[in-house]
């Protein structure tokens, strides 16, 4: 039997740019998705602990149906500030909202927490999110944008983690499309959704890794070590949505997250999910749903296999080297 579902590259939905702009030896950056047309979009924030822009414009309530690009950030809160750089780019191009005054670009944001990866002080700027811009089309995985400073299996300490950053991939069903970018910086452990075997996490020196839900359990209350973590999809999609509909598929595609990070969405992690579709194929939610969370899972292994060793942080393949 031949299978319904064939797997694509994400740069085969249309109406998106991707890219990336790092300062690699002060291991943090950012990453834009571009819809300079437009794209109706949703989120969906599972994690008790975000940093976000602008994410109240995508309630299904609120009266904007269209926005201009998703930045995603290393840098904590402060790397919101970065998203300013998105904002001038698409301004002199005459991309926005239109008012009065001229084009308001519509900008959301998300920020994963790498303060104690990167260089002290070190965040990125909207000089950094403009250059972003100026790379689009340009996208690499791994240690890159938003996924330079972007670490995993942080309960035990940073002495414990292990290096990850930003990956993709997407899927096709008959003519409906969708993929998904995203930058892990988990608390957790990611998994193979296949099997369940770790693939990067938490380590002890001796070359094990350690199952991080156990690791959770056994802490006492008041003694837990690990700090704010994050991750962060951009779902894209082809498929005509409404902004409810969007909202539901980034919920759906959450179980993505729940089938290769172990433990997710704790108080501790801002998880959030973007969806933006360009409008484009008469398609079934349900459907959409299966392959978003398909790619979603897809994209997090992929974002540690490309993974390498930085600032002292063993990637996974170079930890199955020394093992």
């Amino acid at each position: 039997m031949n299978s319904a579902i064939r797997e694509i590259e994400l740069t085969d939905i249309g109406g998106f740019r991707i890219g990336n702009a790092e300062w690699e030896e002060a291991g943090t950056g950012c990453t834009v998705v571009l819809a300079e047309r437009g794209a109706r979009a949703a989120v969906s924030v599972r994690g008790g602990a975000p940093a976000s822009r602008e994410n109240a414009l995508l309630n299904p309530l609120a009266a904007n149906d269209m926005i201009h690009a998703v930045l995603l950030s290393g840098g904590s809160a402060f790397g919101l500030n970065a998203a300013s750089g998105v904002m001038q780019y698409l301004e002199e191009k005459g991309i926005g909202f239109p008012t009065g005054g001229g084009p308001v670009p519509i900008v959301c944001a998300s920020c994963l927490y790498d303060l104690e990866f990167a260089e002290k002080g070190k965040r990125p700027d909207p000089a950094l999110a403009y250059e972003a811009c100026l790379h689009a089309g340009n996208f690499r995985e791994g240690n890159h944008g938003a996924g330079t400073g972007a670490t995993v299996g942080k309960i035990l300490g940073m002495e414990h983690a292990m290096k990850a950053g930003i990956g993709c991939a997407a899927f096709q069903a008959g003519d409906l499309q969708v993929g998904a970018l995203t930058a892990v910086n988990a608390a957790g452990n990611i998994v193979n959704p296949e099997n369940g075997a770790f693939i990067a996490g938490i380590h002890e020196a001796v070359g094990t890794m350690i199952d991080a839900e156990e690791a959770l359990c056994a802490l006492s209350a008041g003694s837990l070590r690990f700090h704010e973590n994050t991750t962060l999809t951009v779902l894209l999609t082809n498929g005509k949505f409404s902004k409810t509909e969007l909202a539901k598929l980034a919920d759906m595609a959450n179980d993505g997250y729940a089938r290769a990070i172990r433990p997710v969405h704790t108080m501790v992690d801002g998880d959030s999910i973007y969806a933006m579709t360009n409008d484009t194929v008469r398609a079934d939610l349900n459907i959409a749903g299966v392959l978003a969370a398909k790619a979603v899972s897809r994209a997090i292994v992929s974002a540690a296999e490309h993974a390498e060793t930085s600032r002292g942080i063993l990637s996974c393949s170079d930890f199955r080297r020394h093992a």
